[in-house]
């Protein structure tokens, strides 16, 4: 183009040398001509120069142009050779296509890939990694909580300690001990927290980086929390662990939710992270921590992380943290209609059974939760109104029959016999619904607590036993001439049918029915109810 604009350019000098030196200029009509050709001649020129200059620029721009220079520009970036593509035409409209990192997957898509829940043989417990946080200072007595649910041929983990311990006899029945990594060149500045919640909050990197395979599920906990592994299987069953899937639960303690956060799951009550998940925390954790020293312990660490990958908490109302002392009654008695999965503080509470010691009551506790897993804590309302009693029943756990009709509405409240952690009781501390005990000795139920469960054939038999109650005498005194209810029962008897494989997608409150078989032994079926089958 150079070329032609220097040839048109040097064609005007000349046109306008020869119009200088002609014989006919010094006329005023040769002047007039000459003036005349020159403004043509520089029409031409500058028509001439746009034309060469516009097929210039559509050479220069067009697809094929600029797919040759991406080429080139390719080729001059890679440090090794790759074969040449002929660049191709320009593609016609309705040809154009999204780029692949803008086009959006369909649900067929999700479905149809090979880490697919369709594709895939059905979870199992065998698909589940655990990482359980324990102490080296307390590992003696916590075993024995694991030992209750852990199930050593068939289930994959292991215990991650700050130092080694001594192996005592039966510990090959537990899950191996790891001994974590050295976090002391971590920042920590939290005033009261403890340099620990680094250690934990990095076990999700390290139980991903021994390479186990056929891994789709880790789930984190501590070593005084119980699983019903059963049931964690079913909740976990729901979700595509190829997706990044964070489930949990929050505290119970409206306080400890205010001060961490209400979408963040807590270790003790469990997290279960999908593999794709903590895949992508194993590249990035370890700088991701470096940016919050100054948060308390692991959860908040590890909950901080995953929100900077824009994923939320999934909650499962079956994931429990447990932050409460004292008795837990009211909480076990009016469990969520949600399979049960996991509870945490074993130790802060009083014995389960008041009959029994703490280790004794969680034996009989996970004896019956291994009975009938999928129904074990459910709660069934039915009604005697010839007596006007209500019997509310939590499987595995107890039967009150209260002395009047109450609703479900009101039973489904948990009962406060418990404080918070940090000592608080009232009933804004806690989020979720709760009720007032009851003050006066007339209204409060009569409590017969499991004593010994078996399994017959599909259905699961439940033999629960009247409590002795202090306020008995009360009762006898204050409450005449109303005698307390049942007041010759001494058993009741308690079968639960097995739930549907499907319950959990959809759970329903039970429904049961009462039957007396004699004098001191009453009958309770319980099961799910049917579709236009209500409680009263």
């Amino acid at each position: 183009m150079t070329q032609t604009v220097k040839t048109i350019l040097s064609s005007f000098r000349d046109h306008d040398k020869n119009c200088r030196l002609s014989p006919l200029s010094p006329s005023r009509h040769g002047s007039r001509q000459w003036r005349q050709s020159r403004t043509g001649s520089l029409a031409v020129a500058i028509a001439a120069l746009l034309m060469f200059t516009t097929a210039w620029l559509s050479l220069v721009f067009s697809d094929a142009t600029t797919c040759c220079f991406r080429r080139i520009k390719d080729w001059e970036d890679r440090p090794h050779f790759f074969p040449w593509n002929k660049c191709t035409s320009p593609l016609r409209l309705s040809e154009v296509t999204t780029p692949p990192a803008l086009q959006f997957g369909t649900m067929k898509d999700h479905l149809s890939n090979g880490s697919s829940i369709i594709e895939q043989e059905e979870l199992s417990v065998k698909h589940i990694v655990f990482g359980i946080a324990g102490s080296s200072q307390f590992w003696r007595r916590r075993k024995e909580y694991i030992r209750l649910w852990w199930r050593p041929n068939d289930m994959r983990g292991y215990v991650w300690l700050e130092e080694q311990v001594v192996e005592e006899h039966g510990d090959d029945l537990l899950p191996p001990i790891m001994i974590s990594e050295d976090t002391s060149y971590f920042r920590y500045t939290n005033p009261i927290g403890h340099p620990s919640g680094l250690r934990i909050s990095r076990i999700i990197k390290e139980s991903f980086r021994l390479g186990l395979s056929d891994v789709r599920w880790f789930v984190l906990c501590d070593d005084d929390t119980i699983f019903n592994v059963n049931n964690l299987v079913d909740v976990l069953s729901k979700y595509n662990s190829s997706e990044m899937i964070y489930i949990g639960s929050p505290s119970e303690s409206h306080s400890a939710n205010t001060y961490f956060s209400h979408s963040m799951a807590y270790g003790g009550g469990g997290i279960a992270i999908s593999n794709s998940l903590a895949k992508a925390l194993f590249e990035i954790l370890d700088e991701c921590i470096e940016r919050y020293p100054q948060l308390y312990g692991s959860d908040d660490r590890l909950h901080a992380c995953i929100t900077e990958l824009g994923v939320p908490l999934t909650r499962e109302y079956g994931f429990h943290q447990w932050d409460i002392k004292g008795n837990a009654h009211g909480l076990l008695s009016s469990h969520p209609i949600a399979p049960f999965v996991s509870i945490h503080h074993v130790e802060a509470v009083n014995p389960f059974y008041p009959s029994l010691s703490s280790l004794d009551s969680l034996k009989l506790f996970t004896k019956a939760m291994k009975a009938e897993s999928r129904s074990f804590l459910q709660r069934s309302i039915c009604y005697d109104h010839a007596r006007h009693l209500t019997f509310s029943v939590s499987l595995g756990y107890v039967i009150q029959v209260l002395p009047n009709i109450v609703f479900p509405r009101e039973l489904e409240r948990s009962e406060r016999t418990y404080s918070a952690w940090n000592g608080i009781s009232r009933r804004n501390e806690f989020d979720f619904d709760a009720r007032d005990p009851h003050k006066s000795v007339c209204k409060k139920p009569i409590l017969f607590f499991l004593n010994d469960t078996r399994r017959e054939g599909n259905a699961s038999w439940g033999s629960y036993v009247r409590n002795k109650d202090k306020d008995d005498f009360k009762r006898r005194f204050f409450c005449f001439p109303r005698f307390p209810p049942l007041h010759n029962v001494r058993k009741i008897q308690v079968v639960a049918q097995p739930l549907s494989k499907n319950w959990h997608l959809v759970p329903r409150r039970l429904c049961c029915r009462q039957s007396q078989t004699g004098k001191e032994i009453l009958q309770i079926s319980v099961g799910q109810c049917g579709n236009w089958e209500g409680t009263y």
